[in-house]
């Protein structure tokens, strides 16, 4: 599924970063191919970082990105907890707010793509406000 580059500086194995930046890419590419469109990756705010930002028509949507090698932990999605939740919550209010937006004022939705092992699941709406 995904096309994970090979390690710089002589090593074949991937740091962390690289190995997200490369499950982020390949969600983001397989989104549009769904028909949303890109606006921002990485987006940092005070106290976190959107992985992908996208449009769905008229919706603006703020996407969580998991990977997990297998489901013996429960699987990528499972890792997306209530912690992890309000603190995309708390990020993407920022992030609008940065954007002459708020949660009242703007239609959006959070969703999670999720890589387990070579499995995509793509949880539409998964959580809210």
């Amino acid at each position: 599924m995904a096309q994970i580059p090979a390690g710089t500086g002589g090593s074949s194995k991937l740091n962390s970063k690289q190995t997200g930046d490369a499950w982020e890419l390949t969600a983001r590419r397989w989104l549009e191919g769904k028909g949303l469109r890109f606006i921002a990756a990485n987006a940092r705010e005070r106290g976190g970082e959107i992985d992908l930002i996208m449009k769905d028509g008229a919706t603006t949507v703020f996407v969580e990105v998991r990977f997990r090698t297998s489901g013996g932990y429960g699987g990528a999605a499972s890792s997306v907890t209530r912690s992890k939740q309000t603190k995309l919550l708390q990020t993407a209010r920022l992030w609008l707010a940065r954007h002459n937006g708020s949660f009242e004022i703007t239609d959006c939705r959070f969703d999670v793509v999720a890589f387990t092992g070579n499995h995509l699941e793509w949880f539409k709406n998964a959580f809210g406000a």
